[in-house]
């Protein structure tokens, strides 16, 4: 019947198109097609598909419509970026097309907006989409033009036709693709069509007068009952203006039984309606059904004249794969992936983030699972890989692997600690912020997976997965993450591999939560879980897509299954089965149709009938609506495999689980590879014909693509971990199967994620097996990540994007800019001009030169790291090198620490992508590297060229081009070919040109490329350290000629060298050539001294000038130096100077002959005058100065180079004044660590941290020209004499593997940190915040009593501990005492007048208990002293200054000490009888109390280190906490005395003061010191504010002492236990937080051992920061932002009690000067971190208090360090309180009650106040002796002088006065 439809058809047309003069084959439009709606070329051209076109042809078919994808031809929208593949796809469809005569009907689009597009211009009423699309589709005439005659450019305006002004874009756009169109094809037969339905018939007249077509596409809607076919074809026609009209579409309703009414209606239509000008129809909606089966489906088309009996997807791709043989299965494909694929590594939170109870996160089931003991050997998942803490050291080797996408997982517990949004751990979402933020800006791709099988425990508390409320809960978490981090993450998985939770998790009970219930909780958790991820994906689907234009999925695991027997087709069935348990169970519900697959159903109720007493599983069910809310809610398939299955059928019987259920039995193949896990064996041909399963069976509706987003394999936790060869293997092998997935089979896969980025915890096997890239020491604390060989391999297919060969990079290389320099500057002067830079600097204050600078350097700033050829690349023998002069040296034993070589060395020239991994992990812009000569030229000349050695600087430059790397070339470093040293070396005037030549060749071979060469590294080592020294080959040692005459060479060698690039190659390859040059700063002993000063600048010119002053000065040595050498030469008899000269020609050759100037540097040296000997005749003799080191800097591995930062700064300066300001390049600067210091390098962080920041002082603040900085070095390597000993790297290597494995250090990240923000730039903790306290903040200074008082046997005064300490030889630093102090006894009125100055509103002050009760109890009471105290407060109040008394500030009666003092528990009444006394007698007049000053310093300081009084350190590990715990009792009695007697009639507040640094991890990435920091806090500031505040000691700190003391074998606890009744008496005896601080510390973990003492308890070190301002205290280091973080302890620990800072301040010591602007500066950043504190953390601040208000006894540093805001000259009888510059400064910010913000205009609060004007007092040398004109004298004899040469300054300077008058007087008469 078809067939006769068929003719009718075609008759009917032929005779419609005769009587209308059209010609049938050119005319009348016979349209099928296209292949499938969703066919856009992402795939391949179905198979077949040209038999297909042909058939259709033969039907009579004449067009078939090619619909094109604007998103897929051009992905960004714009035609400067097409996809290349897909333009091709499309033309090989049209031509296949043309090919069997069928015509091309080329749709351009929809009318939707693409969701990409929408998302960046919105509709079409936005001119700009319009402007694109019009961009698109001239590219589309452009490519698709000549193979296509018909065209619609719109096929429906169904999103446009209500909104005018879209509907008028879209006509205008169709107006002017239609003259654009025929403007281009003017050729007759051209016809160009947009879209409508016949029911738009309304808006056609506006369509007609805004538009041109040469034909309507028209869709018509027909109704068999109603529809007038001809009647509404007429309408449209007479609308359009009588255009011809092509059917383009019909959609048919109400025709049930067939399609035979719509063909005969139209068939009339077109035979009795002449006036209908129909040009053509759709065959496939006209003729329906009856052709279907001629349509393909999207992956075969296999035949055309039946309809395909049904085959499940399984039966096909088993028919597809089953039949091949093993070596058809295992051909390799060497093809790429296409451009845009994403490669991905991945990581899941409970695996590696550790930090399980960090910042509030919740216990989840994992971790619950390993406190339980369940892992491998106990095992837990507490710390492992510390990613918490390791951001940046996870983006590291993220970096160096060069994927573009990483896929991790969040933990709901860190996010919802108890699973539900009440409890939100803030700290745990700025984790992912943090490593959100940090992958965007590296350029790598987030992908998120919001559930990997780390439940809250608290959910599971309530059943976990089986409690159907976790759905909402799920909801909530996920609700938020999208509204978090959705901004950024564009990819979300919901679930990862939930068949695992549900199967290991609630069915077997080997995962956590280790539920053992196949029969119901497994099927039920799935159930929940499927829900769940409906829910999420809804949630993003409603309230995000939108917005964030995100896609979110779920990635689930699967197994490939096989039949054991493909003969049996049972055992087909068994495995078809095994897929749908095991994928479908979760796929089926989301993909196909919302429910079970019908195969697990049926399953399940079958085994209910057969087992109805014990069911062996219950199935929950969907309902119709949550079937339909489940359906399609995925964005794509995301694919998690690893291993596949060999199954048979089987009877399961009654037995719970898929194998029992499903009646199969699972196996592997023995021949399978196996790996660390038994259920992984490598079969990688199961990944391609899984990817073909899911296609057909998930994905082939839909079209959503594939994502492989876990691939991987274990390996054992022992033998050679890093050349992981297996991973290598299965890896390979993996990733090809999915290429042939995606290249042979057309399987739409677009990412692939390998599994995983580094060894983990691997749930119940613990630490055993080992997934990663990268091998993790769990074994030590900082968990070093190194990379694996299966890390680099796979980087490499990345780089290659698969397997097809590398394609050619394209380098786009910037001709680097030359600043042209002066032509001639004059010789250098002796001393030079440049000595104004000692003038400049070295006259700084310590505070001046350690001021820290923020900022940052220019743009394009060159960061780099350097290496050298002999040092790295080892191969010292391969494809043909020659040896070098270190090879020979080496070879030699005792040459060499512990007779090292190169011969390896880092083995670099065998492993360059290991180089290349480093680099592009620290994303330098620059690396400088140097040429080995006897690689290239093994015997030094041309003739003996060895392609191999260019070949391998070849792939490095070339490599390095390819990740935007500047190769930095050293022409020279060191390594001279052996073949030429045996002609005399550099000593051979010869070597010039032999030089020259190397350096032709290099450029020739390589400039193409290298921009940036030096000529030589270091001349100054190999003329000095290689022939005058002989230390270093050549080991010639001759001092005195050798060296200058090498010099003399090298720089009319490298002269040669760079004419020779100048007039040669600089024009075709523009870059640039200098030479690299060693300097140290030389810092005169005295700078006050001329001398002195020379010789500091002698030292430089012999040092850097001896090379620089010839090639950047007039091309001659500097005068100095020849002044000294030819002076030497003469006295030494000689007849003419040891230095050589330069001709004049030569001096013109060699001036001006560098680009830049290169330089580096590593120290600074001290040097002075001396006058050297004549003999030996030596270099070093000539210079006449001695050199040593500075040696206040910290040491290094290196002897006699220190870290002196300062430096730095000074020689760029120096530098930059004597060679005319040149372009500088800093080419080398590091430091040495000795080797046992792996990868926790925190001196060489301090050390780039001081040194950089010097480099940026000069660039920003002095403007040096500095262009780049190159950091020494990429990893540690051959360290010449030093051998593997010490290392400069910023990557360790092992050297003791033969792998030679990289790990980044703690350094690597701190420079890529530095790189990444290009300097320092400033903080928020470095900027001042302005505002005000609060109106009453109280503003105080203090001081103690023992400090200032002085009178101590006045009037009565008992003795106190401090009074024998001071007094006991060797305790107090310069026997200083305190017995007259400040003398603050007699002062009252001096004291508070300066209290006035101030304009405090209070003052702190302690009352010495020995001076009321001389024998510390109330037996004796000594009235003088209480009026002391008397007078003291009444001056203050009449001041209108309150006090604030101090009960206790250390000066405990001896009387009490000779009883025990504070050890004897007798003390805590005394104490509180003490209290009652001070509160009845003076508490009427002070409102403010404090109990204790610092119990800590009582009873550590006191009683352990024995550093104060009483001085006792004998009982350390028991003392002072007997001393601490009677401390909190008496203060506990004395504030309830007071609370309970005083407080209602006195109306004051009471409390105790605690004094505490902060601490910062000095590791701020390692979880060991973190930890550390909080047990110096805890047991630092906790171990009294604790029980204050929060009753008890704490947890930690009770929980530390008694362990360590059972472990020492001792009975209980060296920690005193309070009683119930005690702790609760303790608790709450506050009114405010009195606290005292001053630094910060560093802290690192410390092993004590057994030691019982309170260090070895805290088990903790600390350090200071280096970059952080000193102070008069060895303590004490400038370091405001802790002081704003520990006020936030206060508030998070305490409950946010109020707090009155009752000490802060800085002390100094040496020389006095008034001008005291470090207290000024630290005034000003402490307390603007209070006002932080207080204005953006909402801490409770009352008041704060300056420690001191003068200079005082400062305990057992005597008079020493002074912390006084006044000084006090204690050579002054009448110790005059003289104000420093600081008390401005301070009562500054008292009457502004802070920092009014200027951009308000001036503060009333700011006028000025006169600073001090006293002349500041002549320095005191520490040893008490001064210079005094010339005369060493004692201080006071020094006084004397000085004052009695004053006063005869005065008299004769009044005499001089009267002489003038007289004569005046004279003359006037």
């Amino acid at each position: 019947m078809k067939y006769l439809l068929w003719v009718a058809l075609l008759y009917s047309f032929c005779t419609y198109s005769c009587c209308n003069d059209f010609n049938p084959r050119e005319n009348f439009m016979l349209v099928a097609g296209p292949l499938n709606d969703a066919f856009d070329c992402s795939d391949p051209i179905p198979p077949g598909s040209r038999e297909h076109f042909g058939h259709l042809q033969s039907r009579g078919v004449t067009h078939f419509k090619v619909q094109l994808s604007w998103v897929q031809i051009l992905p960004p929208g714009s035609p400067s970026q097409p996809q290349q593949a897909v333009v091709s796809c499309y033309q090989t469809l049209m031509k296949q097309l043309l090919e069997v005569d069928l015509q091309p009907l080329v749709v351009l689009h929809g009318s939707t907006v693409p969701d990409t597009l929408r998302s960046r211009y919105g509709g079409w009423e936005n001119p700009e989409l319009r402007d694109m699309f019009q961009q698109y589709a001239e590219f589309a005439f452009q490519e698709f033009g000549g193979l296509a005659l018909s065209w619609v450019t719109f096929s429906d305006m169904d999103d446009v036709r209500h909104d005018p002004g879209a509907l008028q874009n879209i006509l205008q756009l169709n107006k002017n693709l239609y003259q654009l169109y025929h403007q281009r094809f003017p050729e007759k037969g051209r016809r160009l069509s947009t879209g409508l339905r016949a029911s738009d018939v309304a808006i056609l007249p506006q369509i007609k007068s805004s538009t041109k077509m040469d034909f309507l596409s028209m869709h018509i809607e027909y109704t068999c009952e109603s529809t007038n076919l001809a009647e509404e074809l007429r309408r449209v026609q007479m609308s359009s203006g009588d255009l011809p009209i092509v059917i383009y579409e019909m959609t048919v309703h109400g025709c049930p039984d067939s399609q035979h009414q719509v063909l005969g209606d139209f068939l009339q239509v077109l035979m009795g309606n002449a006036d209908l000008k129909i040009v053509g129809c759709d065959t496939v909606d006209m003729l329906g059904e009856l052709e279907m089966e001629v349509f393909p489906n999207r992956h075969a088309i296999s035949d055309f004249d039946r309809i395909a009996a049904f085959r499940n997807s399984y039966q096909n791709v088993w028919n597809k794969f089953g039949a091949q043989t093993t070596t058809e299965r295992d051909l390799f494909l060497n093809e790429s992936f296409a451009v845009d694929f994403q490669w991905a590594t991945s990581s899941e939170s409970f695996k590696v983030e550790g930090g399980w109870a960090e910042d509030g996160k919740g216990e989840t089931i994992w971790d619950h699972f390993g406190h339980e003991g369940l892992a491998f050997e106990n095992q837990t998942a507490d710390l492992a890989c510390d990613s918490y803490h390791k951001v940046d050291y996870d983006v590291y080797l993220l970096r160096g692997l060069n994927v573009n996408t990483y896929q991790f997982s969040i933990s709901w517990a860190r996010i919802f600690p108890s699973g539900h949004q009440g409890i939100h751990s803030e700290k745990g979402a700025l984790y992912y912020d943090k490593l959100i933020n940090a992958l965007i800006d590296s350029g790598i791709k987030p992908v998120v997976t919001l559930y990997h099988w780390d439940l809250p425990q608290a959910l599971q508390d309530y059943g976990g997965w089986t409690n159907a409320s976790i759905v909402e809960a799920f909801k909530v978490y996920t609700d938020f993450c999208f509204s978090r981090f959705g901004d950024r993450v564009k990819t979300w998985n919901t679930f990862s591999s939930p068949w695992v939770v549900s199967h290991a998790g609630y069915g077997t009970g080997e995962h956590a939560p280790g539920v053992k219930d196949y029969v119901v909780a497994s099927y039920q958790a799935t159930h929940n879980m499927i829900k769940s991820h409906a829910e999420a994906w809804h949630v993003y689907n409603e309230k995000y897509r939108k917005t964030q234009g995100g896609t979110v999925g779920i990635a689930l695991n699967s197994d490939w299954a096989e039949p054991v027997d493909p003969s049996r087709p049972e055992d087909i069935a068994a495995a078809d089965r095994y897929l749908q348990f095991m994928l479908g169970w979760f796929a089926h519900p989301i993909f196909v149709d919302g429910d079970y697959p019908a195969t697990l159903k049926t399953q399940i109720e079958q085994k209910r009938k057969e087992c109805p007493l014990s069911e062996p599983a219950i199935l929950p069910v969907f309902t119709a609506e949550e079937r339909k809310r489940i359906h399609g809610t995925a964005d794509f398939f995301g694919l998690n495999h690893y291993t596949s299955r060999l199954v048979n059928n089987s009877l399961g019987g009654c037995t719970p689980g898929p194998q029992g259920v499903g009646n199969f039995l699972a196996h592997v193949d023995p021949s399978w590879s196996s790996t660390a896990s038994d259920w992984i064996y490598s079969a990688p041909w199961g990944l391609r014909r899984l990817l073909n399963y899911i296609s057909t069976e998930y994905v082939s509706v839909n079209k959503v693509p594939i994502h492989i987003t876990g691939n991987g394999m274990p390996t054992e936790y022992s033998g050679d971990s890093l050349n992981d060869i297996s991973r290598i293997d299965y890896m390979k092998s993996y990733i090809n199967e999915a290429l042939k997935a995606i290249f042979l089979d057309g399987v739409n896969v677009q990412r692939f994620t390998a599994q995983s980025l580094m060894d983990g915890f691997e749930g119940k096997q613990g630490y055993s097996q080992r997934f990663g890239l990268h091998y993790v020491n769990f074994e030590d604390a900082d968990r070093p990540r190194t990379p694996k060989q299966s890390a680099y391999f796979y980087s490499q297919v990345i780089k290659q994007n698969g397997f097809g060969g590398h394609k050619g990079d394209i380098f786009h290389l910037a001709r680097l800019q030359i600043t042209p320099g002066t032509n001639a500057l004059p010789p250098s002067e002796v001393p030079s001009k440049s000595k104004v830079v000692w003038e400049k600097f070295s006259h700084q204050s310590n505070f001046q030169r350690k001021l820290y600078h923020y900022g940052t350097f220019p743009q394009g700033f060159s960061w780099g790291v350097s290496s050298s050829a002999y040092q790295i690349e080892g191969g010292w023998n391969a494809d043909g090198k020659g040896p070098s002069v270190w090879d020979t040296f080496a070879q030699k034993p005792g040459s060499i620490l512990d007779n090292a070589n190169g011969n390896v060395a880092c083995d670099s020239y065998h492993r360059l992508e290991e180089d290349f991994y480093m680099l592009r992990a620290l994303k330098v812009k620059s690396y400088r590297f140097s040429l080995s000569w006897s690689r290239i030229f093994p015997d030094g000349h041309r003739a003996s060229l060895n392609q191999k050695g260019v070949d391998y600087y070849n792939r490095l430059i070339d490599g390095l081009l390819a990740y935007n790397i500047t190769p930095m070339v050293t022409l020279y470093h060191w390594d001279l070919p052996e073949a030429l040293q045996t002609l005399g070396g550099w000593e051979n005037v010869e070597m010039i040109n032999v030089f020259n030549d190397f350096c032709d060749f290099c450029f020739a071979t390589f400039g193409n490329r290298v921009k940036f060469w030096m000529t030589f590294n270091q001349p100054h080592t190999i003329a000095w350290s290689g022939y005058g020294l002989g230390q270093v080959p050549t080991n010639v040692k001759n001092p005195g000629i050798a060296p200058y005459r090498v010099a003399h060479n090298l720089i009319k060698a490298h002269a040669k060298a760079y004419h020779t690039y100048d007039d040669t190659y600089r024009k075709s390859q523009g870059g640039l050539i200098s030479i690299a040059l060693n300097a140290d700063w030389f810092e005169p002993k005295d700078v006050n001294v001329p001398r002195e000063v020379v010789a500091a600048d002698r030292a430089l010119q012999f040092q850097l000038g001896w090379f620089a002053h010839p090639i950047f000065k007039n091309g001659d040595y500097p005068d100095a130096m020849k002044w000294q050498v030819g002076n030497k030469s003469e006295l030494q008899r000689l007849i003419e100077t040891r230095l050589p000269s330069f001709t004049e020609e030569e001096k013109m050759f060699i001036k001006g002959t560098a680009d830049m100037f290169c330089v580096n540097h590593y120290t600074t040296k001290i040097v002075s005058h001396v006058t050297a000997q004549l003999k030996p005749q030596s270099y070093e003799y000539d210079q006449d100065l001695s050199e040593a080191e500075e040696s206040d800097s910290p040491t290094t591995a290196i002897r006699k180079q220190r870290a002196v930062a300062w430096g730095l700064r000074r020689l760029l300066n120096w530098i930059k004044e004597e060679y005319g300001d040149p372009d500088i390049y800093i080419t080398e600067n590091g430091v040495a660590t000795e080797s046992k210091t792996t990868w926790d390098d925190s001196a060489r962080v301090f050390y780039f941290k001081t040194y950089v920041d010097e480099a940026l002082k000069a660039y920003d603040l002095d403007g040096v020209k500095l262009k780049g900085y190159i950091a020494t070095s990429l990893m540690d390597s051959f360290e010449w004499l030093n051998g593997y000993k010490v290392g400069f790297g910023l990557h360790h290597v092992d050297f003791t593997n033969p792998n030679r494995p990289r790990t980044p250090k703690y350094s690597a990240h701190f420079y890529y940190q530095v790189i990444k923000d290009n300097g320092f730039p400033s903080t928020d903790d470095d900027k001042l915040i302005h505002g005000h306290f609060r109106k009453d903040f109280i503003w105080s200074t203090a001081t103690a009593s023992y400090q200032i008082e002085g009178g101590w046997r006045a009037d009565g005064k008992g003795l106190s501990i401090w009074d024998k300490f001071a007094h006991t030889p060797l305790r107090v630093f310069n026997d200083d005492n305190g017995d007259i102090a400040c003398n603050s006894y007699n002062k009252v009125e001096e004291d508070v007048a300066i209290l006035k100055q101030l304009k405090v509103t209070h003052y702190r002050f302690s009352i010495s208990w020995p001076r009321v009760l001389p024998d510390g109890t109330a037996k004796h009471i000594n009235e003088a002293g209480l009026n002391y105290y008397h007078r003291l407060v009444d001056a203050l109040l009449a001041a209108n200054i309150q006090p604030h008394i101090t009960l206790y500030h250390w000066d405990l009666p001896q009387a009490l000490q000779d009883i025990g003092g504070w050890e004897n528990d007798t003390i805590v009444v005394k104490f509180r009888d003490y209290a009652d006394l001070i509160f009845s007698r003076l508490g009427h007049k002070v409102k403010f109390w404090i109990t204790i000053n610092e119990p800590y310093n009582v009873a550590n300081v006191g009683h352990g280190y024995g550093a104060a009084a009483p001085g006792i350190s004998f009982r350390p590990g028991t003392l002072p906490y007997i001393v601490g715990h009677n401390l909190l009792k008496a203060h506990a009695e004395a504030w309830h005395l007071y609370n309970h007697k005083y407080r209602s009639k006195q109306q004051g507040i009471i409390s105790i003061t605690i004094n505490s640094d902060w601490s910062e991890p000095r590791n701020p990435y390692k979880q060991e010191d973190i930890d550390a920091a909080k047990r110096v806090v805890q047991f630092y500031i906790g171990w009294f504010a604790h029980p204050v505040f929060n009753g008890d000691y704490s947890n930690m700190m009770k929980t530390i002492v008694r362990e360590r003391s059972l472990a020492a074998g001792l009975a209980k606890s060296r920690l005193p236990e309070f009683t119930p009744e005690e702790i609760k008496r303790i608790k709450g005896t506050y009114d405010y937080f009195g606290f005292n601080h001053y630094t910060t510390v560093l802290a690192f973990p410390v092993n004590y051992g057994n030691l019982q003492h309170y260090d070895a308890d805290r088990g903790a070190g600390t350090i200071a920061d280096r970059t952080w301002l000193d102070s008069g205290s060895s303590w004490l280091k400038v370091s405001p932002f802790g002081f704003r973080k520990i006020l936030n302890f206060i508030k998070a620990e305490y409950g946010n009690p109020p707090i009155i800072i009752t000490e802060n301040g800085i002390s100094e010591r040496g020389p006095i000067d008034l001008n005291d602007s470090h207290r000024s500066y630290y005034y000003e950043q402490y307390i603007n971190q209070a006002l932080k504190a207080y204005l953006l953390d909402n801490v409770d601040i009352h008041g704060y208090t300056a420690w001191s208000l003068m200079d005082n006894l400062e305990w057992a540093t005597g008079f020493s360090e002074r912390f006084g805001l006044f000084y006090i000259n204690h050579s002054d009888t009448t110790l005059p309180r003289v104000a420093k510059n600081s008390v401005t400064r301070y009562s500054t910010i008292i009457s502004c009650n802070g920092f009014p913000d200027p951009a308000l205009g001036p503060h009333e609060c700011l006028n000025p106040v006169v600073e001090a004007t006293s002349a500041p007092v002549t320095p005191v040398p520490s040893d008490n002796t001064v210079d005094f004109l010339g005369m060493r004298l004692s201080t006071s004899d020094a006084e004397t002088g000085l004052t009695t040469t004053f006063g005869l300054l005065i008299v004769a300077a009044l005499g001089a006065i009267c002489v003038s008058i007289c004569l005046f007087k004279a003359k006037k008469k």
